[in-house]
């Protein structure tokens, strides 16, 4: 081979290698510039997954007997599925590693009932506002003087959540109030304080008040000391940046659903039993569940197999009606464990309205009835309480109601737009305008109400029969 051919060849191989390492020193870069040209909210819809740190509580995320569940990761769910990506969630092993992990950008965002606070302000962004609330002093009833005010706080026993808002709060409160103290868990969630509360190893905790209702259905001798001023809000956290692509994102959204009705349908669900609170029927709610309940659990569990109702629902509605009475009779001839009318009876074939398994069996199959006669667009929960409200004030004032309802716009498939027109059947300027004509609208209202706190009772009870008394394991909303 000449010699010319050979350096030919070298040349070209001399081209070739720098070639390649052309090719290859420019990989880094060409990554780099296919990731980060893009937005955060871009990079998350190409990664097709928005990841989202929370913590265990009952508003928060839990795992319930139908999956997950909690306000907050039902909010942050529907937004994920609205941006067209999954949602991945990671669970933090104390309350201020959700600060860390944002502020590391490890996760795209925090989704934990988190309060804005000046502090937090100039750390994190924050979304527009999605609820409101209070912090409030909860101790339980007995031994010390009811506190009123901060001034009265002196030498009670205080634990709060290492990093929380309400530590944040009592270390302002403690510049006017230099004796007040306190003691910081990085452990313990404020709902785990509460439970602390109650069981008496802590005098007194500081918890949100959207918390405090939720848990002081199941621990009725929780009291509120006082709550703090001024009111907080709750919103989304983001690590402090320039690209506002996601943050925007959320906002949009978050407006969407508050204008949609839908905010405030999750919110009713998650809150609105425990809004009814009272202490002396919860007391006495939690006392026939020991004490009368079993007499009848069988035959609740054998008609919710029979009309595929949660047997609970069943239970909570007996109680509501009777307070599971087998020989109840009202003044209007309405008798037994689920109040039968005599007509109602008969279309039902129930031979003997005092006879608890015919009572329970033909109410179950008479609530059943009413579900199915609703139109079949309506979806749950909604159709439940629609029914439920049926068979405390009539199909026909019913429908009444969901007539004045779609006339004032409102939706007469949902069950919020509805109970605040039933009220309406007792005003003459309404009731005349009416088919049926005059009602006691208010009652079905409050009588679905009540159920659904029972409801809700009866569920967590009926959880720690089967585990120990774990406040997350126990605050479910089974699927309906």
């Amino acid at each position: 081979m000449s010699a010319t051919r050979k350096q030919t060849k070298r040349v070209r191989r001399i081209r070739l290698i720098g070639i390649l390492v052309a090719i290859f020193l420019s990989i880094p870069v060409l990554i780099l510039e296919f990731s980060w040209d893009k937005n955060h909210l871009e990079r998350i819809k190409s990664a097709g997954k928005l990841r989202v740190i929370t913590f265990n509580g009952p508003t928060t995320y839990f795992e319930g007997n139908q999956g997950p569940r909690g306000f907050e990761y039902e909010l942050v769910r529907e937004f994920a599925d609205r941006l067209g990506v999954k949602l991945e969630i990671k669970i933090a092993d104390q309350f201020e590693d959700i600060m860390s992990e944002i502020k590391a950008a490890r996760v795209d965002m925090g989704a934990a009932g988190l309060t804005i606070t000046d502090e937090r302000n100039k750390q994190f962004s924050f979304s527009t506002p999605y609820q409101t609330i209070k912090q409030q002093f909860v101790y339980r009833n007995g031994g010390k003087k009811r506190p009123r005010k901060p001034a009265s706080l002196t030498g009670w026993d205080i634990m709060v959540t290492a990093g929380s808002s309400h530590a944040e709060r009592l270390k302002n409160l403690q510049e006017t109030y230099p004796e007040i103290s306190w003691q910081e868990t990085a452990t313990d969630t404020p709902e785990n304080l509460l439970v602390r509360v109650w069981e008496k190893q802590l005098e007194m905790t500081v918890a949100d008040s959207n918390i405090v209702s939720v848990v002081r259905q199941f621990y009725p001798d929780l009291q509120i000391a006082f709550s703090l001023p001024p009111e907080d809000k709750l919103a989304w956290m983001f690590t402090l940046s320039n690209d506002k692509s996601l943050l925007e994102a959320a906002n949009k959204f978050l407006l969407e659903v508050k204008a949609s009705g839908q905010l405030d349908r999750l919110l009713d669900r998650y809150y609105g039993p425990s809004s009814k609170f009272n202490y002396v029927n919860t007391k006495k709610f939690l006392h026939s569940i020991d004490h009368l309940l079993p007499a009848y659990e069988d035959m609740f569990r054998l008609a919710g197999k029979n009309t595929g109702i949660d047997w609970r629902l069943l239970a909570a509605q007996g109680y509501q009606e009777s307070h599971w009475d087998v020989d109840a009779v009202s003044p209007t001839g309405v008798r037994g464990i689920m109040m039968l009318t005599n007509a109602t009876a008969k279309r039902l074939k129930i031979e003997d309205r005092l006879d608890p398994w015919q009572s329970i069996d033909g109410g179950s199959r008479y609530l059943k009835m009413l579900m199915d006669k609703l139109p079949a667009r309506i979806k749950q929960p909604d159709r439940l309480w629609l029914a439920l409200a049926a068979y405390n004030v009539g199909t026909g004032h019913l429908e009444d109601a969901r007539i004045l309802t779609q006339k004032a716009g409102d939706d007469p498939d949902n069950w919020l737009d509805v109970r605040k027109h039933l009220p309406l059947l007792a005003s003459p300027e309404w009731h005349k305008k009416t088919r049926h004509g005059y009602a006691r609208g208010y009652e079905p209202v409050a009588y679905v109400n009540r159920i659904r706190g029972y409801y809700a009772i009866l569920s967590w009870y009926d959880r720690q029969r089967e585990k120990p008394v774990i406040l997350l394991d126990g605050i479910d909303l089974p699927a309906l």
